[in-house]
Parts: structure tokens; C-alpha cells; sequence
């Protein structure tokens, strides 16, 4: 019983300490910048929207959009990665490395090339679309090889490979490309919130959400299923329709991240096992909520760096997330080895 109230306190105080830090992350990001605010300015717009003040449109159109835009699609792709890593019980299972977000880009860049001589913007429903049908063509191929390869680490060079290959055919495409689109393209593949509107933000939201939701209520399956999958049978839970609906989770979350903010890679990796560390479980109902949340503030905060440490020069967000998802990387590569 300590045990268990021990593990409760954990749960609690590393929920409390996320809270604390999403609140900096929001302070931090909307006070910083080329144009400093001061408390009562930043008052003054936010809750009695003085339209006056020359900063109102810095704050209220560019950086809270950006904001919570990088909170959503952060979180989304935390929670992509955790539902990758279950499915494929490798600690190393991403939408980057797996190929996934590859996939969306892929895709995006035929449709965008395509429709740049009948439409000078292509709709965002139709952005979202394409980036999901891509994710889905690249996860078809990972799962046509994982019922033939059971070494995940050889599971993971095939996904690398597909990966290399979705880009090797976006760089291709671009060959055909207006200078314009190249500059676009090229901009976004790296990853960035910029520019991100209160309408960005509603679509992402609607559709981030309810995948949350969903993925939240579906915890006591998935933590079955982590027991292996014979546990999850003798739980009374279908494989094969667990393993798509997860499948279609996970690629609609990442889906939503490439098509809003371009393919973002370390984040899927990292993060679920930063909130692993802390909260000293694996437990899906803790998990989700949790991953969600540390992603949330791991891209606030990246994108934060992002755009004041060199200002106003803007780095690109995949430069500053791979930084420091990379040694995770390599620290559980090394960690792998030495267990096995």
C-alpha cells in the first residue's frame, strides 16, 4: 500500500511540475521576442484587448497562434511516438525514423507541385488529407516488412530506408518546382510553426483532440497489449482490429503535425521517454495524458530557442529538437546494448 501511494505522489507532483512548466513555457514565449512587452502591456491586450497598443497584432496574431499551435501538434507527435513504440515494442519507433512523416512530406510536395499551376494555396483539408494518405502508404510498407522481419532492429534500417527514399523522391520532385515552391518546400520539410494562424490552431485542435480522447479511453487495451499479445487475447481484445485502430491513431497524429508544421524529427523518440523517466511507469492511463503534455512543453520551449537564440535570424525547429533528441537517441541505443 506505501508502495502504491508513493507511486500515486510521483504521479502527482511530476503532473504539478509539468503544469509549473507549461505556464513558463507560455510566459516565456510570449514575452519573448524581437519586440519586448512588459507585464501591463501584454495585461492590457490579452484580457482587455486594447487594440490600441502597437504591439496588439505581435501578440494576439503571431506569437499566441504559434504558441498553441506548437503545444497541439508538440503533443500529437509525442503521443505518435508512444503509440509507435507500443505497436512495435522498439524503444527507438518514431513517425521520423519509421518513415511516416517522410511519407507525408512526400506526398504533400507531388500535390503541392501538382496543383501549383490550377490554385496559388492549396486547402488546408486537403493538406491534411494528403499528409495522412502519405503517412498511411509509408506505415503500409514498414507493416508489410514487419510480418516478414521479426529483428526490430533490423525493422527499424527498412524504416530509415523508406525514409531515405520519401525524401530522395520530394528532392526529385522539387527539380520541377517554381523557386517559390522550392523556398517553401524546402523550408518547411525542416519544420516550423511559423506563421501559424488562429485557424491553423482550431483544424489542428479538432482534429488532435479527439484522437487524444480516444487514445486516452483506449488506455486499459493498450497496457494489455504492452503485456504481450497473448494477455491482451485472454483480455478479450481482437488483435488485428487493435492493431489498425492504433495504426490510424497514430498516423493521424503525425499526419496532422507534417501537414501543419512540416516533418518534425527527434520529438516522437525523445519525448516519451523523457516522460518515462519521470514518472517511473509505463502505464498507459498515466502515460498518455503525460507524454501529451511533456511534448506540449518540449516543442513550446524548442520552438522558443528556435526563433530568439539567433534573432532575428529564425532556426529551423527540426535543428533545435534534433540537438537534443539526438543523444537521446544514442543514449538508448548504448542503453539497448548493454542489456542485451
Amino acid at each position: 500500500m506505501k508502495q502504491k501511494q508513493k507511486r500515486l505522489l510521483r504521479f502527482q507532483l511530476v503532473f504539478l511540475g509539468l503544469a509549473v512548466l507549461l505556464v513558463i513555457a507560455v510566459v516565456l514565449n510570449i514575452n519573448t521576442g524581437s519586440v519586448k512587452l512588459s507585464a501591463e502591456r501584454i495585461w492590457n491586450i490579452l484580457f482587455l484587448r486594447d487594440r490600441s497598443d502597437p504591439s496588439y497584432d505581435i501578440l494576439w496574431k503571431l506569437r499566441l497562434p504559434r504558441l498553441f499551435t506548437a503545444a497541439v501538434l508538440g503533443g500529437a507527435l509525442s503521443l505518435s511516438g508512444f503509440l509507435l513504440q507500443t505497436f512495435f515494442r522498439n524503444p527507438i519507433a518514431g513517425p521520423f525514423v519509421l518513415g511516416i512523416s517522410s511519407g507525408a512530406k512526400m506526398l504533400l510536395a507531388v500535390v503541392t507541385i501538382a496543383l501549383s499551376g490550377f490554385m496559388t494555396h492549396i486547402p488546408v483539408s486537403l493538406t491534411v488529407v494528403t499528409a495522412f494518405v502519405g503517412s498511411m502508404l509509408s506505415m503500409l510498407f514498414v507493416l508489410i516488412f514487419a510480418r516478414r522481419i521479426r529483428n526490430m532492429s533490423s525493422l527499424l534500417v527498412i524504416g530509415i530506408m523508406i525514409s531515405n527514399i520519401c525524401s530522395a523522391v520530394t528532392d526529385f520532385l522539387i527539380n520541377f518546382a517554381s523557386e517559390e515552391e522550392i523556398v517553401d518546400l524546402t523550408y518547411w520539410s525542416m519544420g516550423t510553426f511559423s506563421g501559424k494562424t488562429w485557424d491553423d490552431l482550431k483544424i489542428s485542435a479538432l482534429l488532435v483532440l479527439p484522437t487524444l480522447v480516444i487514445t486516452f479511453f483506449m488506455s486499459k487495451p493498450i497496457g494489455a497489449y504492452q503485456l504481450g499479445e497473448g494477455y491482451a487475447k485472454s483480455m478479450g481484445i481482437n488483435i488485428k482490429v487493435f492493431r489498425v485502430v492504433l495504426i490510424l491513431l497514430s498516423s493521424m497524429l503525425s499526419a496532422c503535425v507534417t501537414a501543419f508544421a512540416g516533418p518534425i524529427s527527434f520529438v516522437g523518440i525523445a519525448v516519451p521517454h523523457i516522460a518515462k523517466l519521470m514518472f517511473g511507469t509505463t502505464k498507459p492511463i498515466v502515460m498518455v495524458p503525460g507524454v501529451f503534455l511533456s511534448g506540449a512543453i518540449f516543442c513550446m520551449l524548442c520552438d522558443l530557442v528556435a526563433r530568439t537564440v539567433f534573432s532575428p535570424t529564425e532556426l529551423t525547429l527540426g535543428t533545435v529538437t534534433a540537438a537534443v533528441g539526438a543523444p537521446v537517441v544514442i543514449w538508448l541505443m548504448l542503453k539497448r546494448k548493454s542489456e542485451g
